[in-house]
This record gives structure tokens, sequence and C-alpha cells, in this order.
């Protein structure tokens, strides 16, 4: 077996294509992604191609954003992302090969040094292929140039970043659960995340993406749907789960309890119980109450 087997089984499949094209991975690097267009005949008009994009994912290379700016180039294809994305599909017309490549190219073989890889053929109208293009047509925001800008800019200055969070892969290894935010103030966070960032220091920018790294959101949210998905993130830490349950959390015991384990100092326990309240000030129902030092409590301040 060559190394490139598994591209002359995307070049088989793509060449055999009449009128649709649908390309889904969620890594493609942009000199895969143009050579599996070159190889798709000039009279299908049809090519889809979904992927997913993360900052840290694109700091580590694993994925080109500028893959829309060749499909903008391409009158045929368009691009869509789908956050949680891990499947591998490729389908012309009728046919389709499942299996674990990427559109990379250590995936397809066009390294010598490639992946072991595997694609299998089956049918499009496969019930579990079908399951999830119809998972994907119900959760994906176009992927444009603008979009793709944003994105590689924030994956920069992550990568110039010593402190920055290792690659987060969604569904790949447990998400740390001692991440606390890092940005004392959270209303930062939708700026930086739209690319209003060229006021904030650098430092202080450099806080933000880490935290924005490790809260891992999908691209192109209002600042809604935003609030929403940090809310729910904030919810599964474990600090927050004992607010959940008690009612309230208090400065000084979460302070202790995150010093005991060795993880953090005594001052950046502090900080870090104090950021947290920042946030759940700002994106949850929560409220300040001076008992102590102060503890957080569920709920609305009535009035």
């Amino acid at each position: 077996m060559t190394h490139d087997h598994i591209w002359q089984q995307l070049q088989g499949l793509l060449q055999s294509a009449s009128r649709r094209v649908i390309l889904i991975a969620p890594f493609i690097k942009q000199d895969v992604f143009q050579a599996a267009l070159d190889t798709i005949p000039s009279h299908v008009t049809d090519i889809d191609c979904v992927t997913r994009w993360s900052v840290a994912e694109i700091a580590a290379g694993v994925s080109d954003p500028e893959i829309a700016e060749i499909a903008a180039d391409d009158d045929r294809t368009h691009v869509r992302l789908c956050h949680n994305l891990h499947a591998k599909l490729y389908i012309a017309d009728e046919r389709c090969l499942v299996g674990s490549a990427n559109l990379t190219a250590t995936a397809t073989g066009r390294v010598t040094d490639a992946n072991l890889e595997l694609l299998l053929e089956t049918e499009a109208s496969h019930p579990e292929v079908r399951r999830v293009l119809n998972a994907i047509d119900s959760d994906t925001v176009s992927a444009t140039p603008e979009l793709a800008k944003l994105l590689r800019e924030q994956a920069e200055l992550l990568k110039a970043d010593q402190e920055a969070p290792r690659i987060v892969i969604p569904g790949q290894g447990p998400r740390t659960t001692r991440w606390l935010p890092e940005t004392r103030r959270p209303q930062r966070l939708y700026r930086v995340y739209c690319g209003r960032h060229h006021t904030i220091g650098r430092d202080v920018l450099a806080g933000v993406l880490r935290d924005l790294a490790q809260l891992d959101l999908p691209p192109g949210l209002s600042e809604t749907e935003f609030a929403t998905a940090v809310r729910a993130r904030l919810r599964e830490l474990p600090e927050v789960h004992k607010l959940t349950d008690a009612g309230a959390l208090s400065l000084a015991e979460a302070t202790e309890e995150l010093t005991a384990d060795g993880t953090f100092t005594h001052e950046q326990a502090q900080r870090a119980v104090e950021n947290l309240g920042e946030w759940l000030q700002h994106f949850d129902e929560v409220h300040f109450v001076p008992t102590g030092p102060w503890e957080i409590r569920q709920g609305k301040i009535i009035k």
C-alpha cells in the first residue's frame, strides 16, 4: 500500500462526482482543500464543506481558516462551521467515504510520514450518514473570510503567548476542571471574541485570550448566545456546583479549598475566586453579601 492510499481513495471519489460534493472534516489545511477542489470536475456546481475552527487549533497549525478565502474565489463552494464536529465524511452524489482522515497532508498521505488512516465506502443514504448530516444542518454557521481573518489574528496572538493553554480539541480527553477565570473584567470577553480589542493592553489581552481558549466557544455567536454559553461553562466548575447545591459560596472557604491541593498559592486562589465572582455577577444571577470578606449567593437582590 502506498503512503497516499487515502488520497487516491478521495481522488477517485471526487472525480466520480456529477452533481454535488460534500467535504466534512474537523481539520482542513488550505493546500489539501485546494487540491480537493481541483480534483472535482468543473461541471459539479454544488460543493459544501463543513469544518470547525477554534483559535487554539488554528494556533496549533492543525486547521487553516484561509480555506474561506479559497471558497470565496470558487463560485461552486461554500464553507460552514460546526463546532462539535468530529466526523469525517466525503460524499460525491450517492457515494460516501467514512473514516478517520481529515483533509490534511498527513491524514491523506500527501507526505511521506503520513498518518495511518482509514476510509470505508458506503452509501450517502445510510441512516448514520443521514443522522450526521441532519445534525450538522441544524447547528452550523457560515465560515466567512471576515471570520477567518478574525480567528487567524487571535490565533497569532495566542501563539505569541508563552502561557497559552495547550490545544483544545472538543471530545478528546477531559477538559480541565481546575481552570478558573483569569481576567477580572468579564465584559471584555465578548469585545475580544468579536475582534474589538485594539484598545486593550497586551498583557490584559493575553489573559482574555487564554480565558477564551479555555472556554472554547463556537465562533459567530451573538452577545446573548455568548453569555448563555459562558454561563453554561461556568456552571461546570466544581466551585459553582457548590454554589448551586448550597445556594452560597464564600471567598474564604473557596480560597482555602483551592490552596489545599497545592494547585494555587493563597494569593492566586483568592484572586481566582474573586474573578469567578465577577464573572458570575456578569453572566449569571448571583449577588455579593458582605459576610466576612464576602459571599456569593444565588439569585437577584430583591429591592
